[in-house]
């Protein structure tokens, strides 16, 4: 009955699988799993391994194609290269160190797995592709995403985006030249296609993209639609010149990247992107077979493996070797312990063109589902992860020079007070105690935090306030008081307390000097006093104490005069 009522209409068919996907999406969000792995996961069961939903393959193949149009668009409309710039080598040492690399790796891997050399090298690549959406995703959640690991995980990121597209470009080119006899022809035609489409995108980008993006604003609506289309033709463009449609919605995004209206186009397209997105999987779920899954089972294990642990492990060693502190480099490196969509973009592309067959593509989309899932929890729990593996990491070394010599100040400097947290009530409490003569240290796991304590010629120091090594490292012999304003675990989930850890630490350590802790709870403070803190701070509680203060105090405000409605409209104006 069902099936017949499926097979009723294109409609029936599309609220099936939507219905199914729901489903689906709600049991992975019990157990935490981004969106990705549920869709691919409606994408097999639909297909006709499963339930044989997915019977429509045109409409299904459209909605899937222009899913990857704007997923690659939103791509393109946030190449931040200036992220790179201000992070320094590390963002570029560290990405292209972990895809060449990972390439080299696990080319070696897939040939002793047996597989011949050009599908090796296939695999190899989309090994080295992270995903963007879900690390961003999970740092944000964590309130990783300013911290210093969280900002260098970005940087070779974006490292990962450029290499897809030069990736990208090159398959398209190789392409070409499978489609027909190549010749010298043949590839001054590539070239000169290519020089096309960016001639096309500077024009755009250097005489149209803000005017017109500036008229277009006025109704955010037309905006989108305009962005949508802008994806769309570029794709259409680019597939017809030959280089597929990938290509074309890449560089339809990077069109718009330079204008003041990228973050608002990207915020309204992502939950377009995401739908789209589900029949992408569905589609690529539709040609694949469980039994063939199951008979790559062994190899997609050993990948799997080498992606969760190879991957961490690579980062790790070439952020110690740059000089940055094991603990941080154990945390950027939680981050590519995963393949992403682009991954299987890139393996579809390789079985359009005929380099590889469905089998390799199904290979790595079980290995997208196993690492995806795992490193979902990995990067959850990375702090609880490093605590158990810090035994083990005792080679990569743990000097942090580079972190010293870029955030810090010199230990041996006495100070007062030492302030964790340089947000906006830290920030304001510290400067204040500055201006009364007071040596204050501010410490904050923010970058952009500590640069701009030192623009305004105070000292301050990167740091996690829950490291005991790093805490271990600062100057508390001549401190009086240690103040920390982080209000909660800046941590994530399940993850010890850090006021807890940072108190601990400090009484370990010998510290003598005073604790002052931030809290929102009565029943928190308590705690935290019970623990060892000397006092514990409510910002609410205390801004209305002295508002009770004020108000109750004998002195009334001085009230000024009635302005006249002449001087009103002149100070107006």
């Amino acid at each position: 009955m069902l099936a017949e009522w499926i097979a009723g209409s294109i409609f029936n068919e599309v609220a099936a699988l939507l219905v199914l996907a729901a489903a689906i999406g709600f049991l992975g969000l019990l157990f935490r799993q981004p969106l990705i792995v549920s869709f691919i996961a409606v994408g097999i069961i639909a297909g006709p391994s499963g339930l044989g939903i997915a019977q429509s393959n045109e409409p299904i193949d459209l909605l899937a194609e222009l899913g990857i149009a704007i997923l690659l668009f939103l791509v393109g409309i946030r190449l931040d290269v200036g992220l790179i710039r201000s992070l320094g080598p590390v963002s570029l040492a560290t990405g292209l160190g972990q895809v060449i690399f990972t390439s080299a790796f696990g080319f070696l891997i897939c040939l002793g797995l047996g597989m011949d050399a050009v599908t090796s090298l296939y695999v190899a690549v989309a090994l080295t592709f992270s995903s963007t959406i879900i690390i961003v995703k999970l740092l944000s959640d964590k309130r990783e995403i300013d911290s210093l690991h969280g900002r260098i995980a970005l940087g070779f990121l974006i490292v990962q985006d450029l290499v897809v597209v030069l990736a990208m470009i090159v398959l398209s080119a190789v392409g070409i030249g499978a489609r027909r006899d190549a010749d010298v022809t043949d590839v001054l035609g590539v070239f000169g296609a290519g020089a096309l489409m960016l001639g096309l995108v500077l024009i755009f980008i250097r005489y149209l993209a803000n005017p017109l993006c500036e008229r277009l604003a006025r109704s955010p609506e037309l905006l989108i639609s305009f962005a949508i289309a802008l994806a769309a033709s570029f794709a259409a463009l680019s597939d017809e010149l030959g280089f597929g449609k990938e290509l074309g919605g890449l560089l339809a995004g990077v069109a718009l990247a330079s204008t003041p209206f990228r973050d608002a186009i990207a915020a309204r397209l992502a939950p377009l992107r995401d739908f789209l997105l589900l029949f992408f999987f569905i589609a690529l779920g539709s040609r694949l077979d469980l039994a063939s899954l199951g008979q790559d089972t062994v190899a997609a294990i050993v990948l799997s493996l080498f992606v969760l642990i190879g991957n961490p492990v690579i980062v790790l060693a070439i952020m110690t070797g740059l000089g940055y502190r094991r603990r941080t480099g154990f945390l950027a490196g939680l981050t590519v312990a995963q393949i992403s969509e682009f991954s299987l973009i890139f393996m579809a592309m390789g079985v359009s063109i005929g380099h590889v067959g469905t089998d390799a593509l199904g290979l790595v989309t079980l290995v997208g589902l196993i690492t995806i899932a795992a490193s979902t929890y990995m990067i959850t729990y990375s702090h609880e992860l490093y605590a158990l593996c810090e035994p083990l990491l005792g080679i990569f070394g743990r000097s942090g020079r580079r972190e010293a010599a870029d955030e810090s100040v010199t230990s041996a400097e006495p100070y007062d007070i030492i302030m964790f947290g340089l947000g906006r009530y830290g920030g304001t409490i510290g400067r204040r105690l500055a201006a009364k003569s007071y040596r204050v240290l501010g410490i904050d796991f923010s970058p952009a935090a500590v640069r701009r304590w030192r623009e305004d010629g105070l000292d301050a120091v990167y740091g996690d306030v829950s490291d005991p090594e790093f805490i271990a490292s600062l100057p508390l012999s001549a401190s009086q008081w240690v103040v920390s304003t982080i209000r909660e675990p800046n941590t994530g989930v399940n993850h010890p307390d850090a006021r807890h850890v940072l108190i601990q630490s400090l009484r370990e350590h010998g510290f003598r000097g005073a604790i002052a802790v931030t809290t929102t709870a009565e029943v928190d403070a308590e705690t935290l006093l019970l623990l060892g803190a000397d006092l514990a701070l409510d910002p609410f509680q205390d801004a209305a104490d002295r508002a009770v203060e004020l108000i109750g105090s004998n002195e009334r405000p001085v009230r000024l005069d009635p302005i006249e409605p002449d001087a009103q409209r002149e100070m107006r104006t």
